[in-house]
């Protein structure tokens, strides 16, 4: 087997057991705050929300940094590094004695990170050009199915050994991935890797920065689109449901749907972009999901909704893949890993954005009005990355054949 497959297999198992330990914690947190002394729900709502997204701002701070140590020693290094202290931290979790310590972890976790930005990269890197996008769909495929699966392996375990016993099985998992990286990814290298450069040195290196910021931008939006809907489904499922019974499964099951339809699409959708290009890919994906938010606003039942929500998955499996293949193409060599570094701050800025301002503009104007606003900011952002990135590329296209 070529090192590249033989690399691209290995990481996507790796991200796969990595995304089940890491997601294993959304269901239990709450529980486990009130286990550690927070007895008043309001206070164990605050503090899992203050728990879950310190470590969003760390990630966001930190993934440039991670990013330059990328460029400079190698992506295997980086990766080998961040799973390692995942499991230290997430053993750590475990013997917690208190929120405050959690806080605390959680943003070391964050800062100590990058395990997906080093793993992209390595791909991307690795991969010929031809095959990069099915190969960068392959890695999401294994990071959403991770995500998927781990909050109901989570929430058996919690029962089933315990809360604490629960982040030490995480920290486990973590530590295979270390393993499986260590043991079996090849990571080829040239002299050209190593220049350090500084920040103005790094963005004079872009043939097209005007390209890549709209790249950054188009992930923050797409990021906070995606997530200002996560804190509203169970309530707006609650409103739009004939009876109050098994609100939680109902939810748990509307919102795997888009994830599962992603996981389905995302190595299709890759191997078609290395056909058509992944620009057309990524506005066709922006349109659509755009569109399929606005229905959602106006559904009479879960099932409607799940339905939708399936469908939008299989546009979203589109974005981050066909982001990933344009920075990829875009991007020389020596500064790849900074430029993913920020791509994945944009990212983690949007996540922890779309949480705070989806709940907000529920309050203050209705759930209704959220899916709303998603949709118009999406079909913005379509409209914008037409304008800056295919309408270019388009254009581009068409003199080298006159030429």
């Amino acid at each position: 087997m070529e090192y590249w497959k033989r690399n691209l297999w290995v990481c996507c198992f790796a991200v796969f057991i990595v995304s089940i330990g890491m997601s294993q914690m959304a269901p239990i947190l709450p529980l486990y705050v009130e286990h550690l002394g927070i007895h008043d729900t309001a206070q164990i709502e605050q503090w899992s929300g203050i728990i879950f997204g310190c470590n969003f701002i760390s990630l966001a701070i930190f993934s440039p940094i991670w990013g330059k140590f990328a460029d400079q020693y190698g992506r295997k290094p980086m990766a080998l590094r961040a799973s390692l202290w995942l499991s230290f931290i997430m053993v750590g979790m475990g013997l917690a004695q208190n929120v405050y310590h959690l806080v605390l972890l959680r943003i070391i976790q964050g800062a100590l990170s990058g395990f997906q930005g080093a793993i992209v990269t390595l791909i991307a890197m690795q991969t010929p050009q031809k095959r990069a996008g099915w190969a960068l769909g392959i890695l999401f495929t294994g990071q959403v199915g991770g995500s998927l699966l781990g909050p109901l392996v989570g929430g058996y375990l919690s029962e089933l050994i315990g809360y604490r016993e629960t982040f030490f099985v995480i920290g486990g998992l973590c530590f295979c991935g270390f393993l499986a990286i260590y043991l079996w990814v090849t990571e080829k290298r040239t002299t050209g890797e190593v220049e350090i450069l500084n920040s103005q040195q790094v963005w004079g290196r872009l043939p097209k920065p005007q390209l890549t910021i709209c790249l950054f931008v188009t992930t923050l939006i797409m990021q906070l689109a995606l997530m200002s809907i996560q804190p509203i489904i169970t309530v707006y499922i609650a409103k739009i449901s004939a009876s109050t019974a098994h609100i939680a499964l109902i939810a748990g099951l509307v919102f795997a749907a888009s994830g599962f339809s992603s996981m389905l699409a995302a190595s299709r959708l890759g191997k078609l972009s290395d056909k058509i290009g992944p620009q057309k890919v990524l506005l066709t994906a922006l349109l659509c999901a755009g569109i399929l938010f606005i229905p959602q606003a106006f559904v009479e039942n879960p099932w409607q909704l799940g339905i939708l929500r399936f469908l939008l998955g299989l546009t979203t499996a589109g974005l981050l893949p066909s982001i990933n293949n344009l920075i990829k193409q875009s991007t020389p060599k020596e500064i790849i890993g900074r430029i993913y570094g920020y791509n994945q701050s944009a990212q983690f800025s949007g996540m922890f954005i779309g949480a705070i301002l989806g709940g907000q503009i529920a309050a203050w104007f209705g759930i209704a009005d959220v899916f709303f606003f998603t949709a118009a900011l999406l079909l913005i952002n379509a409209f914008w990355f037409y304008k800056m990135v295919y309408h270019d590329h388009h254009t581009s296209a068409i003199n080298t054949r006159h030429v």
